[in-house]
């Protein structure tokens, strides 16, 4: 809130270098603004009594929004990219998808690897989990594992990160 919008009988009042200037009534605040040509801006509204600021507001709406932009900058969204393999999957394409996913964690990203099973195949399905043990000992050296296997459905999916 700001200049009129600010309601309160009294104020914890700040000047416009960061100096406290004390406790005093909404109104004499304001004025005070106006004398210094800036604006009266509520900074913490709950604390008693509330704390305004003697500020340029719009030269501190400006300063929050790059700030906010700076820090949008340096947070990163981490993807899901998933690896599916079948139960007779031969070793050299086991090594070729091992790579695959080696370049995911390395590029920051959770790596989903899914054990599909078709037809005949889901007879087989729990002697088939040494295929997803086997592919997380060919990451061990840069990926942990984060959800063990887990059968749903027709498939069998396992969560690598990388290691901290």
């Amino acid at each position: 809130m700001i200049n009129e919008q600010i309601r309160d009988k009294e104020v914890r009042l700040i000047g416009e270098n960061g100096e406290q200037l004390g406790i005093m009534s909404a109104r004499e605040a304001l004025q005070m603004a106006k004398e210094a040509e800036l604006d009266l801006v509520k900074i913490s509204p709950t604390a008693k009594p509330p704390v305004c600021k003697i500020i340029d507001y719009g030269k501190y709406r400006y300063e929050q929004a790059r700030r906010e932009k700076e820090a949008r900058k340096k947070q990163r969204v981490i993807e899901v990219k998933e690896v599916r393999l079948s139960p007779n999957i031969e070793p050299n394409d086991m090594n070729t998808k091992a790579s695959a996913a080696r370049k995911f964690i390395e590029k920051g990203d959770r790596v989903k690897v899914t054990l599909r099973f078709r037809g005949r195949e889901m007879a087989h399905m729990q002697t088939s989990r040494h295929i997803l043990d086997d592919f997380a000992s060919l990451l061990s050296d840069i990926a942990v594992i984060e959800k063990s296997a887990k059968l749903e459905g027709r498939s069998m999916i396992m969560f690598l990160t990388e290691k901290r």
